[in-house]
């Protein structure tokens, strides 16, 4: 009897998921650094908050590099306030543009071209940044094939009874990029958008295509990134904290004793 490991079966969700929900065009964003600053945002909140926050930003002409330079952080601080700790918050995307212009001369272009290890390194030496903020930065606003563990990652492969919900964080990375690394081969770089979407069916965590969800990308990053919104979308739906929706999920085959 072949036995199956916690790598087949993660690869069998992301299979179904697929399946299920198609491509999610996650993450939302027209830039990089609409990507990085949604990053910071999204700690401890809800993404609807996030969004209220960069339209803020947005509707002042500061979601960008330069906005945020210029910017007074009393000002930005009340941009970003619908976000929850916009203090903190604010603090941390100034000292993000300043490391940016201290040591790469204010390109992001420049950061991205670094090795994925050097930089993960860096951005988790600035202040408030963990690896799950460090990792969607890598992955979504610089194409570096990283995996981002987040809390509904940590729940449904408790709940499957895969690894415990207190697992390292660095061993769940690892179990992901391990098992979804075979599944690259022949992935496109840019993922299609079928014709017939409708957005009045639950998809995941489906959002409309958006300039980052359509740029070409490594093969690997772009599994890695479906894979990160398909999980987002078992998660928002299906995967609550306190009353889990398990009856029409896609993955209630894989529930321990189902």
């Amino acid at each position: 009897m072949v036995s199956v490991t916690n790598e087949d079966k993660i690869r069998q969700y992301y299979e179904v998921l697929r399946r299920a929900w198609g491509p999610q065009h996650w993450w939302p964003a027209e830039t990089s650094f609409e990507v990085i600053v949604g990053a910071y945002l999204t700690q401890n909140t809800a993404w609807t908050n996030v969004e209220r926050a960069l339209a803020n930003l947005r509707a002042a002409g500061t979601l960008n590099l330069q906005g945020v330079r210029k910017i007074r952080l009393r000002r930005l601080q009340k941009l970003i306030r619908p976000s929850g700790y916009f203090r903190q918050k604010a603090k941390r995307i100034k000292a993000f543009v300043a490391f940016l212009d201290r040591n790469y001369h204010g390109s992001l272009d420049k950061l991205f071209r670094q090795p994925t290890e050097k930089l993960r390194k860096e951005l988790l030496g600035l202040n408030g940044v963990g690896p799950e903020t460090a990792d969607s930065i890598l992955l979504y606003a610089g194409n570096h094939p990283v995996f981002v563990v987040d809390a509904y990652t940590r729940r449904i492969l408790a709940r499957h009874e895969l690894l415990p919900e207190k697992t390292d964080y660095e061993d769940i990375r690892q179990l992901f990029q391990s098992a979804l690394s075979p599944t690259a081969d022949g992935v496109r770089s840019t993922p299609p958008w079928p014709a017939e979407f409708d957005t009045s069916k639950p998809r995941g965590a489906a959002h409309a295509p958006s300039a980052m969800s359509t740029a070409d990308r490594d093969p690997l990053a772009q599994v890695y990134n479906e894979m990160h919104g398909l999980i987002v979308g078992v998660g928002k739906n299906h995967c609550g904290k306190s009353q889990p929706n398990c009856d029409a999920c896609p993955l209630r085959q894989f529930l321990p004793g189902v």
